[in-house]
């Protein structure tokens, strides 16, 4: 069995700079040169193998085999997943669901852009990450807040903030998937600490869209409105991650959100009609508040249709009741030993043909056939499905195959245990760190996903040095990779593609900054607390 070399270079320091050549290899290729995302992820993966044999002393033979099993695992765990939830969301798209789904979420609204904003950019907004994510909740939301009055920048920035604490369950949980992957970890335990965190962490952000979209007057009859906007996501979230797993707690958590707010509005309303600013809305426009969806009754229960089949068959295929994600056909792997823990480290692949991206397959396979039945979707329409998801995901599919290569071969070297020692001496004060590196991570890379994949081993391992809780660390670092997403390029790219702001992200970006790192404080704040108070919940038991 290989030995890691910790400190090759004979200085711990040294030894860490050179660890973080990958990083800082991959940081200039995206931001500097805005290299395509999977050509960088590639390069830095030669980069980092290279290092890895070379100052590292990796093997290149089993260096090889854990990087191939990294990419297996890559496109097996996360590409199978991503790919079938955009396959299912272009189909509604393309039977024109969708579009009946978003008329009658309009019409629940009212005139008042507060209720709006809870309704799109909050509820719906998590609705759309837990099924596609990569920005896609930007480039749908920011056009219907556009639409609703609000100016092109601020209605990116909102998108952009209600997107915040649904990330880490984005693409139906890939991002979650892949730091198990990493850290060897239980999928179940990973998922319920990242949904303990991301419950405390989703009860500021409707507060701060309401101030976004009304100023402080909004607040004053509007309070309601963020109390249960940020609860009934919660009510959904929580016992869906902490029981269920990873792939449904956005799709639940905007459910019970939407039921939630509406039954919130037949019960009462804000006893001002408040437009974008803060300003009343005038009597004129108040008489439109009664606008209809004009859908019929079999129309609208096939819009839901998609969901409620979502929900069900993933729920019962993924389920801690159910054995078929356990069962596999094949399984290979090599081992490292860490010396500083007397661990080992592991670079394995199994193949289990019924993980989540099957149960997603499934789902599509009677979503498209019950739309076959109501006249909604052609045989015609299934390659224009596929051939449009293709062109959308081919980049991204790349990049699910090298960043786990990468991921892969830098825990394995022993890089990752270097970068773990180095930061190991910051002590109890890396529980402020572990959630910066996250978020400095997916500005990196553009992807929760890979941020976990990059950095998940390095967080679990500092967390083993310092005897800090089991699932503190891993957790951090991917709620605060959810919370750096609206000041990432690539995802910033895809975000703005239904604006006027196309290929000038850098103005989005700057717009986002201040409350981004805003939220960035309350995070750090959070894994303090819990840290401090109750490190337990966050142990393995």
């Amino acid at each position: 069995m290989f030995t890691q070399i910790t400190d090759p270079l004979g200085n711990i320091g040294l030894t860490c700079i050179v660890a973080l050549i990958p990083v800082a290899f991959l940081l200039i290729l995206l931001a500097v040169f805005r290299v395509s995302a999977w050509l960088a992820v590639l390069l830095g993966s030669i980069v980092t193998f290279i290092l890895a044999a070379w100052v590292w002393k990796m093997p290149l033979d089993t260096g090889a085999q854990a990087y191939v099993y990294g990419s297996a695992t890559g496109v097996w765990n996360v590409d199978w997943i991503t790919f079938w939830g955009l396959v299912l969301f272009n189909t509604l798209g393309f039977s024109g669901v969708f579009e009946n789904f978003r008329r009658w979420l309009i019409s629940q609204g009212t005139l008042d852009v507060r209720v709006q904003t809870m309704l799109f950019a909050w509820a719906f907004g998590a609705l759309l990450e837990g099924l596609v994510g990569f920005g896609y909740p930007w480039a749908v939301v920011a056009p219907i807040l556009i639409s609703l009055g609000l100016a092109d920048l601020d209605a990116i920035r909102v998108a952009a903030i209600a997107n915040n604490a649904p990330v880490s369950y984005g693409a139906l949980g890939a991002p979650i998937i892949a730091l198990a992957a990493v850290t060897g970890y239980p999928l179940l335990a990973l998922s319920g600490s990242v949904g303990t965190v991301v419950a405390v962490l989703a009860l500021l952000p409707p507060w701060v869209l309401i101030y976004l979209v009304s100023g402080k007057a909004g607040f004053k009859d509007g309070w309601p409105l963020a109390i249960v906007g940020s609860l009934g996501y919660i009510l959904g979230q929580w016992p869906t991650s902490v029981y269920f797993g990873p792939y449904l707690p956005d799709v639940i958590g905007s459910i019970v959100c939407f039921v939630a707010l509406l039954i919130l509005l037949k019960v009462w309303r804000p006893s001002r009609i408040l437009g974008y600013g803060g300003t009343p809305v005038d009597a004129a426009k108040m008489a439109e508040q009664s606008r209809e969806h004009g859908l019929t009754t079999n129309e609208l229960l096939l819009a839901w249709m998609p969901f409620a089949v979502l929900v069900i068959v993933v729920g019962l295929w993924t389920g801690p009741w159910s054995s078929l994600p356990a069962i596999g056909w094949y399984f290979v792997q090599v081992q490292a030993l860490a010396p500083e823990t007397k661990a080992t480290i592991s670079a394995a692949f199994k193949f289990a043909p019924w993980v989540g991206g099957s149960a997603i397959l499934a789902s599509w396979l009677i979503v498209a056939a019950l739309l076959a039945l109501a006249g909604k979707l052609k045989a015609s329409d299934i390659g224009n499905i596929f051939a449009k998801t293709f062109q959308q995901m081919w980049g991204a599919l790349l990049v699910g195959v090298f960043i786990f290569g990468l991921a892969y071969v830098f825990n394995y070297s022993g890089m990752a245990a270097s970068l773990a020692k180095g930061f190991s001496y910051l002590g109890p004060w890396f529980v402020v760190v572990a959630p910066i590196l996250g978020f400095i991570g997916v500005a990196l890379s553009g992807s929760n996903t890979s941020t976990n994949a990059m950095f998940g081993k390095f967080q679990a391992l500092v967390g083993v040095q310092l005897g800090m809780p089991t699932l503190l660390l891993p957790t951090l670092n991917s709620v605060g990779a959810e919370i750096g997403k609206p000041v990432a390029p690539q995802t910033a790219s895809v975000g703005v593609s239904t604006s006027k702001f196309v290929r000038n992200e850098g103005e989005v970006i700057r717009h986002n900054f201040g409350w981004t790192l805003a939220l960035l404080v309350y995070l750090i704040v959070i894994g303090v607390g819990f840290y401090l108070v109750n490190p337990g919940i966050l142990s393995l038991h």
